[in-house]
C-alpha cells in the first residue's frame, strides 16, 4: 500500500467521527452578532475549536481576544525537523444568521443529511474547514513532516477586522512560510481549484435632494423635480444595454485567464429564471472576477403599499462596487463618486458617504507550495487542479500579504457553487471534506520534502 492510499484509508475511517464532530460544531448558534445571538455561543464555539486541536498536539492551544471582541484559536505544533517549513492553517468559526428560517428545508443548526448532503448553517463556511484541518491530521497522526501553526478566527463574517488586526500586533506569532486560508473552495464537487484572485470592494451611499418638502403630485408634478426619479437615472447610467458596469474611467474590458465558469453552470447555480439573460459582454469568469461590477443594495423609498401622490424630495441608495486585482479602493472610489455626481440631472444636489473599501487580492502561483499542493490535489482528485477568482472579499489576505511578504498564500476549501453559503440550506458535501483533507494531508508530506 503507497503512502496516498494509507492515507486515503485512514482519511475514509475517519468520517464518522468527522460527522458527529461537524455536528455538535453546527450546532453551535456562533453568530458574532450579539443582537441576535449570545456571546456565550461564540465562546462555547471557539472553546469547542481549542479542545480538538490541543487534543492533536496543538498544547499551547488557547484564545485570544482581539480588538473586536472576538475570541481566536492560536496555537503551534513544532516539528522535530530543524529544516521543517512552517503552515499556519487557517478558517474560521463564526457563522452568518440563518436568515429566513421559514426558506430552510432543514434545522438550520442542526446538521441534517439529505440527498447525500449535510445541511446546516457553517457546515461548509467555514465549520466544514475546520473539519478538513482535523481530519488531514488525525490521517497524518505523529506524521505530521513541518511545523504548524493554527488560527481560527471568530468574527469573519461580521467583517469588523479583528483577526486583521491581531496580526498587524502580533507578527511573530503567525509567521509562516506558506499559509493555507481555507475559506473558499472548489468549482464543482470533485473538481479541486486553488482561488487565486479575490475581488476587492466600495460601498458607498448616494444622497439625493430636490425639493424642500413633499409635494403634490397632481399641483406640481411635471415642473418640480422628482429626487427619485433622479436617482434612477443615475443609477441607470451605471451600466450599458448588456448589464456591463459603465463607471466613467474605470476598464470593463479585461479578460480572465484561469478556469472559465460555463454559462450553463452559472445560470443553474445562480438560480436565473426562463428567458432571462445573463450580463456584459465577456465570458461569465470575465464578469466575476476580471471586470468591476456594479450592484445596488438598497434604496430609501416610499413603499408601494402606503404610497402617496407626492413627489419625493430625498432619497438615497446604498451601491457596492466590485473591483479586480490591479485596481485601487482608492482609485475605483473617486471614479465611482465622480461618476454619480457627473450623472446627476436638473442640478440636484448629489452627496457621496464612502461606508466601506476593501484591497482586491491576487495569490502568486509559481512557489514550491502551490506546486506541491497542485500535486497534492490531482492526487487526491485525480483530476488536475485549477485556478479560480472570487467576487468575495477576504480583507485578511491583503494583511497577510503586508506583514508576511515570503509567504506563499493558498486559497481552497470544502465550499463550492451548491453549498449555498450564506443563503438558506446551506450544504456541503461529505466527499469535499474527505478529498480535500487528503489533499491536504498529501501537500503536507509533499511541501516537507521540497529542498531548502
Amino acid at each position: 500500500m503507497d503512502v496516498g492510499t494509507g492515507l486515503s484509508t485512514r482519511v475514509a475511517d475517519l468520517m464518522p467521527q468527522a460527522r458527529e464532530e461537524l455536528a455538535e460544531l453546527v450546532a453551535i448558534r456562533s453568530v458574532a452578532d450579539p443582537r441576535q445571538f449570545p456571546p456565550e455561543e461564540c465562546d462555547r464555539a471557539a472553546r469547542w475549536v481549542r479542545e480538538r486541536f490541543a487534543a492533536l498536539g496543538f498544547t499551547d492551544a488557547r484564545l485570544a481576544r482581539t480588538a473586536d471582541g472576538s475570541n481566536a484559536v492560536v496555537g503551534s505544533r513544532p516539528c522535530d525537523r530543524a529544516d521543517a517549513p512552517t503552515v499556519l492553517l487557517y478558517a474560521h468559526y463564526d457563522v452568518q444568521p440563518p436568515l429566513d428560517d421559514d426558506a430552510w428545508e432543514t434545522p438550520p443548526f442542526e446538521l441534517t443529511e439529505k440527498g447525500g448532503r449535510w445541511y446546516g448553517r457553517g457546515a461548509a463556511d467555514c465549520k466544514g474547514n475546520i473539519l478538513m484541518h482535523l481530519l488531514a491530521l488525525r490521517a497524518l497522526g505523529d506524521g505530521v513532516p513541518v511545523n504548524l501553526k493554527l488560527v481560527v478566527e471568530g468574527s469573519e463574517e461580521q467583517g469588523t477586522g479583528g483577526l486583521e488586526g491581531f496580526v498587524v500586533d502580533n507578527p511573530d506569532l503567525l509567521r509562516a512560510d506558506t499559509i493555507l486560508v481555507c475559506d473558499t473552495g472548489n468549482a464543482a464537487v470533485g473538481r479541486p481549484a486553488a482561488t487565486v484572485s479575490l475581488r476587492g470592494m466600495v460601498n458607498v451611499v448616494v444622497t439625493v435632494e430636490a425639493l424642500a418638502s413633499e409635494l403634490h403630485s397632481g399641483m406640481f408634478g411635471g415642473a418640480a423635480p422628482d429626487a427619485l426619479a433622479a436617482l434612477i437615472a443615475m443609477l441607470a447610467s451605471l451600466r450599458d444595454a448588456n448589464g456591463n458596469t459603465t463607471v466613467g474611467g474605470l476598464d470593463n474590458r479585461n479578460r480572465w485567464e484561469g478556469e472559465p465558469y460555463p454559462p450553463a453552470q452559472f445560470r443553474s447555480d445562480a438560480g436565473l429564471l426562463d428567458g432571462v439573460r445573463l450580463l456584459g459582454d465577456g465570458e461569465v469568469s470575465d464578469m466575476l472576477w476580471a471586470r468591476p461590477a456594479i450592484t445596488v443594495l438598497g434604496i430609501d423609498c416610499p413603499p408601494v403599499v402606503g404610497s402617496a401622490a407626492a413627489i419625493v424630495p430625498r432619497t438615497a441608495a446604498r451601491l457596492n462596487l466590485r473591483i479586480p486585482p490591479g485596481l485601487a479602493p482608492e482609485v475605483a472610489q473617486q471614479a465611482l463618486t465622480a461618476h454619480l455626481r457627473a450623472a446627476a440631472p436638473w442640478g440636484v444636489h448629489v452627496s457621496v458617504e464612502v461606508e466601506a473599501t476593501g484591497s482586491p487580492f491576487r495569490a502568486t502561483t509559481d512557489g514550491p507550495a502551490y506546486r506541491a499542493m497542485g500535486a497534492a490535489m490531482q492526487e487526491a482528485y485525480g483530476t488536475p487542479m485549477v485556478t479560480l477568482g472570487q467576487g468575495g472579499s477576504i480583507p485578511l489576505c491583503n494583511v497577510l500579504t503586508d506583514t508576511y511578504p515570503d509567504a506563499e498564500i493558498i486559497l481552497m476549501g470544502v465550499e463550492e457553487p451548491q453549498a449555498l453559503i450564506h443563503a438558506p440550506n446551506e450544504s456541503v458535501d461529505p466527499r469535499e471534506i474527505s478529498a480535500m483533507a487528503l489533499a491536504e494531508a498529501l501537500f503536507l508530506q509533499r511541501y516537507a520534502a521540497v529542498p531548502r
